[in-house]
């Protein structure tokens, strides 16, 4: 497997990144994709301010590829999207975004889960025997990005005082199935496992979504440079 700076030699990082379709009566609206919908076609550069970081080589291009419609929040759906999603695009790294509940926080999922999927989708279904994952799969599958170092940057791009978390339970809805669906089907197919899953608050403000918009952008740029800097330091021993 060639290393990620080596391919970045040649063209520009991609990042899938996906949003949900609204699923609760009480939220019209999916904040998850209000975000990924309002989001530019390449990372804008960096802006100019202090940080704890020491300053990095400058990054590739980094294009965002955004699945141009939210996903319906249902089982059938996930399972057949997802191989296509991959297939079609081959990005570099996906991101997932779905919406929490009304909390304040934003956190990045370490893991999803093969089991345990016991919700109604919306179109109230539960998952059905064809669409459970085999059970020649782990139990649990982690992301490969270092979730700690991903974490400290996006904290340093972010504005001060911004509640950013690693959480350890995806929720084993929707959120979670879709993270391990592509965790799953990048295992299977013997890949780094480069993808993560974003969940964000359900306020829909104006407010709400330019900032939720922000921080995904410095998620972005977290993971870039996190992986960016870990090749540059195995081309170094």
């Amino acid at each position: 497997m060639g290393s990620i700076h080596a391919d970045l030699s040649k063209k520009d990082i991609t990042v899938l990144i996906t949003g949900f379709a609204p699923f609760k009566e009480e939220y019209p609206k999916n904040p998850s994709w209000e975000i990924v919908r309002s989001l530019p076609d390449y990372l804008p550069p960096i802006r100019a301010k202090t940080t704890s970081i020491p300053p990095k080589p400058l990054l590739p291009p980094v294009r965002l590829l955004i699945h141009p419609e939210p996903i319906h929040v249902s089982y059938e759906t996930v399972s057949s999207l997802v191989p296509t999603l991959h297939s079609t695009h081959n990005p570099t790294f996906t991101i997932h975004v779905g919406m929490a509940g009304p909390r304040a926080f934003y956190c990045i999922e370490r893991r999803g889960h093969r089991d345990g999927y016991k919700m109604q989708d919306v179109d109230g279904h539960f998952l059905a025997p064809e669409e459970e994952f085999s059970e020649e799969l782990p139990n649990e599958l982690e992301t490969e990005f270092d979730v700690e170092d991903v974490l400290r940057r996006w904290k340093d791009h972010s504005p001060k005082y911004t509640d950013l978390r690693i959480s350890e339970d995806a929720g084993h809805f929707l959120c979670d199935f879709i993270y391990f669906s592509s965790l799953s089907l990048l295992w299977k197919g013997g890949k780094e496992r480069k993808c993560l899953f974003l969940h964000v608050p359900s306020d829909t403000s104006e407010g709400a979504v330019e900032r939720g918009r922000e921080l995904l952008l410095q998620l972005v740029r977290g993971i870039v440079e996190s992986e960016v800097e870990k090749e540059w330091k195995k081309e170094d021993q």
